[in-house]
């Protein structure tokens, strides 16, 4: 799996050291182990996790500009996990309402000494942090615009919506119309995967 995630990196363009690629892999072991009791996530195969899981969420990090992100109904801790042992400078809110995955976040943080990474236990429209976020981070949580209504007290004026998804949402880009919002699309290409994956970038005009 180090051959397999070493070289997945290379094709994202990515160099993270020995050590961090070696965290990647004790989450992933760490998230198979509590699979078979919480079924935190479907895909049980460890070397498809490479892929669906540590390089899928992986691909958005040339693109991450800012320095504070909530991944909201982050699950398992995706992407919020793997981008935290690749960001250690950066600082990641993983919130989910979910009792069994908050308790697997918080163990797997400690495990991993990641000391960028807060856990909460919270449905989004009741958490109210004490800071507000440069960023919103979602992988498949909720439609666009239910992302951008639900989460709009979260950011800091001028924050911005990263949503990952598969392929061009364009009925959900219809929905939240061009008006009000900067909007770009990443395509993204994850090694190994055939899938379609991209990135919204979506920013309120008025807060530029």
């Amino acid at each position: 799996m180090f051959k397999q995630l070493s070289q997945g990196l290379t094709s994202l363009g990515l160099d993270l050291s020995e050590a961090q690629q070696q965290l990647l892999l004790q989450y992933l072991k760490l998230l198979s182990h509590w699979n078979k009791a919480y079924n935190l996530t479907a895909v049980r195969d460890e070397q498809a996790m490479v892929t669906r899981h540590l390089l899928d969420s992986l691909a958005v990090l040339p693109h991450l500009q800012v320095q504070r992100f909530i991944d909201v109904g982050t699950g398992a801790g995706l992407p919020g996990i793997p981008l935290a042992i690749a960001l250690p400078d950066s600082h990641f809110t993983l919130l989910d309402s979910n009792g069994k995955k908050t308790r697997f976040l918080v163990h797997a943080s400690n495990e991993l000494g990641l000391g960028n990474v807060d856990v909460i236990k919270s449905r989004v429209a009741e958490f109210v942090p004490d800071r507000a976020y440069d960023a919103v981070l979602s992988r498949a949580f909720a439609s666009l615009d239910d992302m951008i209504s639900g989460c709009q007290h979260l950011l800091v004026p001028g924050g911005e919506f990263l949503a990952m998804k598969g392929q061009r949402p364009d009925d959900e880009l219809q929905r939240i119309g061009s008006g009000a919002f900067e909007i770009s699309m990443i395509d993204l290409q994850v090694p190994g995967l055939s899938e379609d994956r991209c990135l919204l970038r979506i920013q309120s005009k008025t807060e530029q």
